[in-house]
This record gives C-alpha cells, sequence and structure tokens, in this order.
C-alpha cells in the first residue's frame, strides 16, 4: 500500500463516526502494519495517534481493532517509543473489558509486545493484581496471553517484589500435569524467573507478603509447590521437565 492510500485511511478514521467504516479503516491499515516499510509510514503520518484515540471509542469491535492495529505497529521500535503513551489506557481495558473478551485478549497481546524489553514495565505496575486474576478466572485462551505479559515482568529483577507481593488464590493448581502443556511451561518460567530475582536479592523482606501473595504459594510455604515440582520432573515434555530443573537448582 502507497503512502497516498496510507494517508487517505488515516484521514478517513479521523473524519468519521461511523464504527463500521472506522473498523474497516483499521482492519487495513493492520494488514499494512505487517509489512514493516508501512510501519514507518504510517508512524511518519502521524496514524499513531490518530489510532490511539481510537482506544477511547465506546465500540467494542472498533477498540478491538485499534489494539490489533497498534500490536501489528508494536514490532517496530520507533513504533513502541510513541505508543507507550497508550500502555496505562490498555491496561485499563483489559482490567475494565468483559472476562476472556476479544477487547482484552487484544490488549494482552499489545501488553505482551511492549513488555518485551523492560523499557515501559514500570506502566503496567498497576495492573498486576488484574494479571493475577485473570491468571486464575480465564479461560485458556487468556492464561496463556497474560503468562506471555507475566514472563516478560518476571525476567526484570525490578519488577520481583510487585509480583511476589500480588495475590493470586490457587495459583499452586497450575503445576500439573494435566494443565495446557503451554500453560504449564510458561507458569513454570515465571516461577524459575521470580526465584533467580530472589536468590539475586538477598534480604528480601518476609513480613511484606501475605498468605494469598504469590510469594507464600511458590516459597514460604512451598510444601505443596514442592510436591507438584517433583512429580511434574516425570513429564513427557522435555521443556516443562527443563524449567521444573531451573526451579528446583536456583
Amino acid at each position: 500500500m502507497d503512502v497516498d492510500a496510507l494517508q487517505k485511511l488515516i484521514h478517513l478514521l479521523q473524519a468519521t463516526d461511523d464504527p463500521l467504516i472506522q473498523e474497516q479503516a483499521l482492519i487495513t491499515l493492520s494488514n499494512s502494519a505487517a509489512f514493516s516499510v508501512n510501519q514507518d509510514i504510517i508512524r511518519n503520518l502521524d496514524g499513531l495517534s490518530v489510532i490511539g484515540r481510537m482506544l477511547s471509542n465506546c465500540v467494542p469491535k472498533v477498540k478491538e481493532k485499534a489494539l490489533n492495529a497498534l500490536n501489528n505497529l508494536s514490532m517496530n521500535i520507533k513504533n513502541q517509543e510513541e505508543i507507550q503513551v497508550f500502555i496505562t489506557q490498555v491496561c485499563r481495558t483489559v482490567e475494565s473489558a468483559p472476562l476472556n473478551s476479544d477487547v482484552q485478549l487484544a490488549g494482552l497481546r499489545l501488553l505482551t509486545n511492549m513488555s518485551v524489553t523492560s523499557d515501559y514495565h514500570q506502566k503496567m505496575i498497576n495492573s498486576i493484581p488484574c494479571f493475577l486474576h485473570l491468571l486464575s478466572e480465564g479461560t485458556e485462551r487468556t492464561q496463556i496471553q497474560v503468562l506471555k505479559v507475566l514472563v516478560n515482568l518476571s525476567a526484570n529483577p525490578a519488577m520481583t517484589i510487585h509480583l511476589l507481593r500480588a495475590q493470586v488464590p490457587s495459583m499452586v493448581l497450575l503445576f500439573d500435569s494435566c494443565v495446557n502443556r503451554d500453560i504449564l511451561v510458561r507458569a513454570l518460567a515465571f516461577a524459575a524467573n521470580l526465584k533467580k530475582n530472589m536468590n539475586d536479592e538477598e534480604g528480601t523482606m518476609i513480613e511484606e507478603y501475605n498468605e494469598d501473595s504469590v510469594f507464600f504459594t511458590l516459597y514460604r510455604d512451598s510444601a505443596p509447590f514442592a510436591q507438584r515440582l517433583a512429580s511434574l520432573l516425570h513429564h513427557p515434555d522435555t521443556e516443562v521437565k527443563e524449567q521444573v530443573v531451573r526451579i528446583l537448582t536456583q
């Protein structure tokens, strides 16, 4: 798609209040953003802020398509620098959207891309309780997507205390051989990252954590967790076993 066509689409998005037209324009922009050359063009035409304004749209389909477009555009580092201003709004959207909805999943996909590096993790701290709530309440599709965000955050030592403090009842149930393999591998990677960071940061204060916290589940009251890890050593999947060994040897 050439520059003129992209410019017309962006102008159309600004000019219309028709949700069907907005949705189609966003789908076209999203598809165009699959090509890296178009990612730069859309940014240079101020398309990121125009698409970002669609996040305030009250029509769920429009909001979802705006999130999808930003997700494709966020594959570009310079675009991420502009998209980061919307992170707080995207987090709020994930929190307020109906559980397991397309809007919620689209928001989580964008946050996954935006959390690949630690540059914007600070902007997601307030949503950690929401992410862990989705981990215990969401469908498998939602759990996989939110775990991608949590694994990215847990790789950053600066996020450790915020993640350990957060409450997630019944988290230990995720560590079971009958759990979906994609969920299990990511839950184990999340736990392994936190354990590594804790070992690197000696002297973490225990009094700060309550009994439903991630810290209690994985480390303080760790007998049930340890039993589950022991049984997972016999799991047929190599990656599952590798993550279990990672936890046990740190």
